[in-house]
Order: C-alpha cells, then sequence, then structure tokens
C-alpha cells in the first residue's frame, strides 16, 4: 500500500482506536484518530483522507448519522462501518446509507485489511484518471514542434537526447515562441510520460500565494487556509513539473526553491514537517536572464542549478521559411475544427506573412490565421481576411525595413508594395483618407478606388466622412 494514504478511525473507545492504529500503520497506511462523530467531520474537512473507518455507537452523533451527513458532503469518500451488534438489517441500512462495507466485532485483522486494500486500490484509481486527465490537454509530442530550418532541427535533436535523462532543464525565449510546447516535448521524451506533468505560471499568480501554490499550506497558516492544501510539487510527485516565467518569482521564493531543488524537500507553509517528493524540474522565462541577475532580481545560483541543460528558442523572425510552413499547419487545423477545407495560402498572402516581424512570435501567427479562417467566406484567405499589422508594427523591437519580393510574379509585388505603402501612410495619418491621399500625392477619390481594389477598405477602419481639409 502506498505510503502516502491515510484514513480515519472514529471510534469514542480508546482501546479499538489504537489496536486499529497499529493493525493498519503495520501496513504502511497513515492514521489519524478521533473519538468522535463532529472531531470526524472537524477532520475531513482539514485533510485529505482516502477512507474512513467509523463505529456505529458513538457518543453524541451515531456512527450511522456520522455516515450519513459524510455521504451527503463527500460522497466519493469511502466509509467502512464497524460494530459489535450486527444484525442483517442494521448491515443493509448501513450500505443504503453510503457505507462501502461493514464489518461484525469481533473480526480477524485480515477482513479489516482486505476492507482497506480495497479502498486503497480504489483510490489509487481515481488518482491514476486524475492523471490521465490531466495529462490529455498537454500531451505535447515532440512531432507538434513545427519548422524546418535549422536551428528547430537542432532543438528536436537536443530535445530527444536530454528527454530520458533526469536533468533539469532551463528553457529561454521570447513571449510565444513555444516554450510550453518544448517543456511538454520533453515530458513525453522522458521516462516519466505516463506520471503527471504539472505546469504553474509564476506570473500568473500573486506573490503571496505563489509560496503556497508551489508548496502547498496548513489549515491556519493564514486567513482562509480553512484545510490543508496539496502543492503543485506533491501533486507531481513522480513526474514533472514545469515552472514557466520563472524569472517573475521572488527572490525569498528563489530561496526555497533552490533548497528544493538540492534535495527534493520542503515544507509546506505554516508547517513544520519537512516532505519529500521525486520531480523534475524544467523551468521557463522571457526575460534576459543575465540582466535580472546583474540587477539583483534573479539569484545565480539559482540560475546555475536550473541551468543544468539549457535551450534556447529562436524568435519567428529568425526562423527561415518556418513562417509559412507553420501558417499552413494553422490552416489545416482550424479549418477541420470549423469544418473547412481551404486552399493552400496565395503568393501574395504569403508575402504578407513572410513580410511581418511578428514581435508575437507563434503565438501571433497562430492568432493571426484563426481569425483569417473565421473571416473567411469561401476556401480562399485573403489578403483582406488578414490583420493590417499597423499595432504589431509599432511592437518591434528592431529597425528592420527589408522586405523580399521573392516568389510573387510583377504584379503581386507590385500590389503588395502599394497595399503596403497605403497601410502605412493610413497609419501615420490616423486612417485620415483627406491626409494620406495628400501624402500619397494622389486624390482622395483614387486613393477610395485603389483601397477597394486591394480589398483595404474596411479593412484599415479609414474614416470615409473625414472632410477634403481633413477637419
Amino acid at each position: 500500500m502506498n505510503r502516502n494514504y491515510k484514513l480515519l478511525v472514529v471510534d469514542d473507545e480508546r482501546n479499538m482506536r489504537e489496536s486499529l492504529r497499529t493493525v493498519l500503520e503495520s501496513r504502511g497506511t497513515l492514521v489519524d484518530t478521533v473519538e468522535s462523530a463532529e472531531e470526524g467531520l472537524t477532520a475531513i474537512e482539514a485533510s485529505d483522507y482516502f477512507m474512513v473507518i467509523t463505529d456505529a455507537r458513538l457518543e453524541g452523533m451515531s456512527g450511522y448519522e456520522f455516515l450519513r451527513e459524510t455521504h451527503e458532503r463527500w460522497p466519493d469518500l469511502p466509509v467502512l462501518m464497524i460494530t459489535a451488534y450486527a444484525t442483517p438489517k442494521l448491515a443493509v441500512e448501513a450500505i443504503q446509507t453510503g457505507a462501502i462495507d461493514y464489518l461484525s466485532k469481533p473480526f480477524e485483522p485480515e477482513e479489516l485489511l482486505h476492507s482497506v486494500n480495497r479502498c486503497a486500490e480504489r483510490h489509487q484509481l481515481i488518482q491514476q484518471n486524475e492523471k490521465l486527465k490531466a495529462r490529455l490537454p498537454f500531451g505535447y509530442q515532440l512531432d507538434d514542434i513545427i519548422g524546418n530550418c535549422q536551428s528547430l532541427k537542432e532543438l528536436r535533436e537536443m530535445i530527444r537526447t536530454v528527454g530520458p535523462t533526469e536533468a533539469t532543464i532551463l528553457i529561454l525565449g521570447e513571449s510565444g515562441t513555444g516554450k510550453e510546447l518544448i517543456a511538454g516535448s520533453i515530458h513525453h521524451s522522458s521516462h516519466r510520460r505516463e506520471e503527471t506533468y504539472v505546469r504553474l505560471n509564476c506570473a500568473a499568480i500573486p506573490e503571496t500565494l505563489l509560496e503556497s501554490e508551489l508548496f502547498g499550506h496548513e489549515k491556519g497558516s493564514f486567513t482562509g487556509a480553512v484545510k490543508q492544501k496539496t502543492g503543485q510539487v506533491e501533486e507531481a510527485n513522480g513526474g514533472t513539473l514545469f515552472l514557466d516565467e520563472i524569472g517573475e518569482m521572488s527572490r525569498s521564493l528563489q530561496a526555497k526553491l533552490l533548497r528544493f531543488l538540492e534535495d527534493g524537500t520542503f515544507v509546506r507553509v505554516g508547517g513544520t514537517e519537512e516532505q519529500r517528493v521525486d520531480v523534475r524540474i524544467l523551468a521557463a522565462t522571457n526575460r534576459d536572464i543575465i540582466d535580472a541577475i546583474e540587477a539583483g532580481e534573479f539569484r545565480e545560483d539559482l540560475y546555475h542549478r536550473l541551468n543544468v541543460v539549457q535551450l534556447r528558442v529562436v524568435p519567428l523572425r529568425e526562423r527561415q521559411g518556418d513562417v509559412t510552413l507553420l501558417a499552413e499547419h494553422f490552416l489545416s487545423g482550424f479549418g477541420r475544427k470549423m469544418n473547412k477545407l481551404f486552399q493552400p495560402l496565395s503568393s501574395e498572402v504569403q508575402h504578407m506573412l513572410n513580410s511581418h516581424h511578428w514581435p508575437g512570435n507563434v503565438r501571433e501567427l497562430r492568432n493571426t490565421i484563426e481569425r483569417g479562417v473565421i473571416l473567411a467566406t469561401s476556401d480562399v484567405i485573403h489578403p483582406v481576411n488578414l490583420p493590417d499589422f499597423r499595432l504589431e508594427t509599432r511592437l518591434r523591437k528592431e529597425d528592420d525595413l527589408s522586405v523580399s519580393y521573392e516568389g510573387l510574379t510583377l504584379e503581386e509585388a507590385l500590389a503588395s508594395f502599394e497595399r503596403d505603402m497605403i497601410r502605412a501612410e493610413l497609419a501615420r495619418n490616423n486612417s485620415n483618407l483627406s491626409k494620406a491621399s495628400q501624402k500619397l500625392g494622389i486624390s482622395r477619390h483614387a486613393l477610395r478606388y485603389r483601397m477597394t481594389r486591394l480589398q483595404l477598405t474596411s479593412e484599415n477602419g479609414a474614416n470615409d466622412e473625414d472632410k477634403p481639409n481633413g477637419e
């Protein structure tokens, strides 16, 4: 039996409580004991038990009343009833009230252990089912890392090499590059793939709650801690814990994480008992970790402890040829979801996608294609179905204005250049047609005609009601 499983014994006879504890603990089961049903309800609220053993006759609330209330409040919690006054009628009443089994005193230890083992096996199956359900949404495979550029090929090869090891891995890269996908692929490439994969975003949880979320807390350790809470390190026991955006973790918590990484031990918030788990740690950040260390915001010793193996994910703008490959991949996926079968992306659309800087990286490209699929009225993605990228262009971190028209016909290249120039001028003039046409050296009517021909009229939100003088 798993030694982490714990049950509760409710009996008003001290000798019976101690006898049950001795028998059960000799077989590796953790046991809490209380002498009344009222104390039993309080104990169940405060701790997680895989089953409860109760006497039928108790002072105050009876065992049957306790069984009834327990079944109503915790319907999945098995309760074994024992009594010295067994009758077939009482046994039927106990089972109908919700008891999983019924034992008559005196009973052999083997009878008790048989019932307890059945509950332990049931509990284990429930836990395994929860692990399977928890793992399904995050079932990232190595083949899901799409890309033919050299850096992606090297990254996949590195995952194949380090995945089966127990090495702690630090994943670095800009936001939206797919660090979470890489962490999931590492887990699925490891020997822990059948165990739990837990993700914790350090930036999404307030600093005051992050330690509790990571290591758990004891009842009463702070306001609102009404019961003991299991932390993510315990949830991931035997499996993998992915700490995303670890660069946002406070230095005080970094020190506790460092200790945990050293020997796998920790103490719950408000607790004194040292716990130990077996967890593989993966961490990721989009920050420049060296800058954070030099600024005193990240511990250098923690960096070295995490940086056993470092994986760096290049931004999408540096992945030559992968934009089109990823776009077609997303187009196929979103098309299936919406029961649409799309034609391959046209050279003009490909040029628009490849000309963009992608400050939001793969996440931004995915959202762009999803938008195109939603707005498309046929089986073809048109330029009008894509964003004009004005806001995204303002996020550019580099002054990279080089544009390639390779692969386009002269007519497509001219149309793309004309579209980009009109979009840029409209952006500079807050979509004011009169001002934009003056800057472009054409009439307002000619600008509107070109926008219609290029499918830019509604996309740019241009002001069709502005006056010729721009007022």
